[in-house]
């Protein structure tokens, strides 16, 4: 690359899980303690040098403060916001500090959600028609296409960083996965150029940019699963697209939400059940 070539910073997570069934092969979805959506999200950071020396500033402060002594999310041996940010891991009050934060960052984020009933319903017709399986993983690596799908050509460089799922980083199948969304968009816009990319998996105590999704699906997370919008109004600017693919109410391929469609609670197709 040249000391002229655009780079972007991406930065991907997931929140919820595609458990959907038991063991003997009943739906889960809809009942007490099991999530109802799955989302893959991608962060665009401007500066993430800048966005880590802020992320980590902050946390020292907080883990300085007397008032946190003691608590033991707050403590190195938990290895919970001693080490990272992690939305689900901090107090409500190291929370708000993040979120007064994250809007200065000026990180744009996509999300692409499944409702995991409908999910699960596909799988179980897969099953009976085809004799198939509905793996997680391609579940996983088809939201991160989706997500690629318009966003791999806005630079000479791209450099991805997926936050490490279990204890594989499934290196090539995710680099097969943005093939296929770079591909799709050359083809559907006649497009000849190829832009460099660079894909690695990390832990969100390595990449800042990791705690900083890890927020975005948090708020949205929240939004669609408990009903609760005071997290994701916060942060709503920096949503610049979320595709919820399966309320196809009015259009087949989902519900988009963008600048032109901003996303309210009322406009979230309710869960079944």
């Amino acid at each position: 690359m040249t000391d002229g070539s655009v780079v972007h910073h991406y930065y991907v997570d997931e929140a919820g899980d595609l458990t959907l069934f038991d063991k003997r092969g009943r739906i889960l979805v809809g009942t007490p303690g099991v999530s109802q959506f799955f989302f893959v999200g991608v962060a665009h950071l401007p500066d993430p040098e800048h966005a880590a020396v802020e992320l980590d500033t902050l946390r020292r402060r907080l883990l300085a403060d007397p008032y946190f002594q003691g608590v033991p999310s707050m403590q190195p041996a938990t290895k919970k916001t001693a080490l990272c940010f992690h939305a689900k891991n901090d107090l409500p009050e190291v929370r708000r500090e993040v979120f007064r934060l994250l809007p200065t960052l000026n990180a744009k984020v996509q999300v692409a959600i499944r409702r995991k009933l409908d999910l699960a319903k596909m799988a179980q017709s897969a099953s009976r028609r085809l004799g198939q399986k509905l793996s997680p993983d391609r579940v996983y690596d088809d939201l991160v296409k989706r997500l690629f799908r318009n966003l791999l050509h806005k630079a000479d460089e791209n450099r991805v960083v997926f936050s490490i799922r279990g204890n594989s980083t499934r290196q090539v199948a995710l680099e097969r996965a943005l093939d296929r969304a770079r591909a799709n968009f050359r083809k559907k816009f006649h497009i000849a150029t190829q832009s460099h990319l660079q894909i690695r998996a990390a832990y969100p105590h390595e990449v800042a940019g990791l705690q900083v999704v890890d927020y975005y699906l948090w708020a949205l997370q929240r939004m669609f699963e408990r009903h609760e919008d005071r997290f994701f109004n916060l942060l709503g600017p920096g949503f610049r697209l979320i595709m919820d693919l399966d309320d196809q109410r009015n259009k087949g391929y989902g519900e988009w939400y963008s600048d032109s469609n901003p996303l309210t609670l009322e406009k979230i197709k309710p869960t079944a059940g």
